[in-house]
């Protein structure tokens, strides 16, 4: 069922509640581990509370409801009347995950489904836990005689006790007190003050003290909805937010005096109000000068119209490097100047477009606590996450695009890498495990790491492994080193796990990470020390936009290869070659490098090239190396990617093409999908 709702407002709900959920995932995760930390329980509840104000705005009244029940459990929370447990937790995560999925209905322009009745329910058993009743006052349980005699001590004490808490909050409860005493407690609605003075003077003794920081933002909204309720009416609540805006705070020591003339003067609920008058209307000093409001720093834009300047930038950048080109082969000073001048200025606004699409790897790292505390207890572990460089940024569509990347990585920690609390204890181990997620970045490149002090990998094991799941036979398998031995992990197909469960087991969550990677032009690497844990690093380019290329020349041809991709350049005479179960190799190091001659594929699949020399072009394809012999070396190039004509989209080794500086056309090459293509028919 849709609803109707002005859009500009619905934006800015969408844009607001969508960050407060986020923020939300990621404190109720803090809140486990640091129960007592009183701002971030009213962080929480003022989370639920703004999220419920604006879907009440909108009358999206399944969401307020579900706010609402979340927002009094974490009432009762601040004030100490229940505490955090872990079924309270489990209570609270699962209507987040319900809020979520009502805010994604409204997302879609869809009305949410109330939530199940057995949800609030679970939200209101939570308050009415033994912790409850019995932080519970008396006199709220039992009944007692109101009091008669207007001169009762209660208004001295509860002020007494006001002032002994001029420099740390007060409970809701005894603001409460405060407020009733100076009202006059259990009176009826005759016998409270109908004059606006009292009021508003009563109004402008807590403004000072909110001011002074004595109560909280909550509490003071509460006490407005006090005055209102008791029949006060809107004037005496805008004169109390005009003496919000317009009064100066009042020392300690000015409050201290105020209470104490409140004691000798010994009246009721009237002389209190008189008294507390008394500094509104004395004369003051000058004030100080209104601040200037400070003028908005930001503005949101549209994702497609930044889009729209990157490409604009990109077109830019091949004019640029045109323009580098011939001015290379111009006399001209002047004119050399003058391209040297455009080459700054246009990296410069590059990087400056590059940096308004860039968003913090924060808005993936902010899933896994939730990630790590399920998947812990599901597998009955004990398991911590550390989070470092959460404000590293990149590129908004990369960091949508390492979301699954990362999942896959985390549970496998989780999973395959931190032993069970008892395991670890026999290893001599704390019980709890540990999972460090960093991201730093380093050049033009993104370094993201996931890193567990569990049981680490055993070579021998994943090369057993591999043979009996016919990833490769027995031959193959002993030449594998112990680093090849822990890329298996990334074979489809490939799984340490003899059972299949719910979390992993079918060898295809791994292949999906290296797969994704290097989509994104990136590189993995696994480290591991069996007995102490294992480290697995990704590389990604910090941007997909505009591509630093390696230009190579096969024949008459241009090709580009994505330098990230590239390890290093060789000159090769290539009658030292040798063949290798039919494969071509180098020994470079020690070792031997798989060669793949690019103009055998390329140019002409079926001749077979006479040279006796030639460049090797040395690739990082997932975990491996191997070589690509080419006929000549352009250079370094910065390309903006095109996209293929129709009858050429999908063709394999192919990833678009670009225009180089002398103007030519460039084909780039896709090396994971040219050497699945090519590599297996040869």
């Amino acid at each position: 069922m849709t609803f109707e709702a002005d859009e500009e407002i619905l934006q800015d709900f969408l844009v607001e509640a969508g960050e407060l959920l986020e923020t939300l995932s990621e404190q109720l995760i803090d809140l486990e581990n640091k129960p007592d930390d009183s701002n971030l329980l009213n962080a929480i509840f003022r989370g639920f509370h703004t999220v419920k104000g604006g879907a009440g705005f909108l009358q999206l009244e399944p969401l307020v409801d579900l706010c609402h029940a979340a927002e009094n459990v974490f009432d009762c929370l601040r004030n100490g009347k229940i505490s955090i447990s872990t079924h309270l937790m489990d209570v609270v995560l699962q209507t987040l995950d319900l809020v979520n999925e009502m805010f994604a209905a409204i997302t879609a322009r869809t009305m949410p489904e109330p939530a199940p009745q057995v949800v609030i329910d679970n939200l209101n058993a939570l308050m009415a836990e033994p912790a409850l009743l019995a932080a519970a006052p008396t006199p709220q349980v039992e009944p007692v005689p109101e009091p008669i005699v207007p001169t009762t001590p209660a208004p001295e004490a509860a002020a007494q006790a006001f002032v002994s808490n001029t420099n740390k909050e007060i409970s809701d409860d005894e603001f409460e007190k405060l407020l009733d005493s100076l009202h006059g407690s259990g009176k009826g609605p005759t016998q409270v003050p109908s004059d606006i003075d009292d009021s508003a003077s009563v109004q402008a003794t807590l403004t000072r003290s909110a001011k002074n920081n004595e109560i909280t933002d909550d509490e003071f909204d509460r006490l407005l909805d006090d005055l209102h309720g008791k029949g006060k009416g809107p004037t005496a609540v805008s004169q109390s937010l005009t003496v919000i805006q317009d009064e100066s705070a009042q020392t300690q020591a000015q409050m201290q005096a105020l209470m104490s003339d409140l004691k000798t003067v010994g009246g009721g609920p009237k002389a209190a109000s008189k008294t507390v008058t008394k500094p509104a209307v004395s004369p003051s000093p000058a004030k100080p000068a209104a601040p200037v409001k400070e003028a908005e720093t930001t503005v949101r834009v549209d994702t497609r119209r930044l889009d729209e300047i990157m490409n604009m930038v990109g077109e830019l950048v091949l004019v640029r490097n045109r323009l580098v080109r011939l001015g290379l082969k111009s006399a001209d000073e002047a004119m050399t100047k003058a391209v040297a001048n455009l080459d700054v200025v246009t990296a410069d606004l590059q990087m400056s477009v590059m940096k308004t699409r860039m968003q913090p790897i924060k808005k993936v790292f902010g899933k896994f606590p939730r990630v790590v505390r399920d998947l812990a207890r599901q597998l009955k572990k004990e398991i911590s996450l550390e989070l470092i460089g959460e404000e590293t940024d990149l590129d908004k569509n990369l960091v949508e695009a390492l979301a699954d990347p990362l999942v896959h990585l985390v549970r496998n920690s989780v999973d395959h890498g931190i032993e069970l609390p008892e395991v670890r204890l026999a290893k001599g181990k704390p019980r709890e495990g540990k999972v460090v997620l960093s991201a730093q970045q380093e050049g033009d490149h993104i370094v993201l790491a996931i890193k567990d002090d569990g049981g680490g990998m055993d070579a021998e094991f994943l090369r057993n492994r591999a043979v009996q799941k016919n990833v490769m036979d027995q031959d193959a398998a002993d030449r594998l080193s112990e680093s090849d031995c822990f890329n298996l992990i990334f074979a489809p197909g490939f799984s340490t796990k003899d059972q299949v469960s719910d979390v992993s087991g079918r060898g295809v969550g791994m292949d999906v990470v290296k797969t994704k990677i290097s989509q994104l032009n990136g590189q993995i690497e696994v480290k591991s020390k069996k007995g102490e844990g294992s480290t697995i690093e990704i590389k990604v380019p910090l941007t997909l936009a505009i591509m630093p290329t390696l230009m190579v020349m096969l024949a008459s041809q241009t090709f580009a290869l994505p330098l990230v991709s590239v390890n290093e350049i060789f000159h090769l005479d290539l009658s030292q070659t040798n063949i290798v179960d039919g494969q071509e190799v180098v020994i470079v190091r020690d070792k031997a490098l798989p060669l793949f001659h690019l103009k055998r594929w390329l140019i002409n699949s079926k001749s077979q090239s006479d040279d006796n020399e030639g460049h090797v072009v040395v690739v990082n394809v997932g975990t491996q190396c191997v070589g690509f012999v080419v006929d000549q070396l352009i250079g370094q190039e910065e390309v903006v990617i095109k996209p293929l004509g129709r009858m050429l989209n999908g063709t394999a080794g192919m990833a678009g093409a670009t225009i180089t500086g002398d103007g030519r056309i460039a084909l780039i090459l896709d090396v994971p999908t040219m050497l699945s293509r090519y590599a297996k028919t040869a």
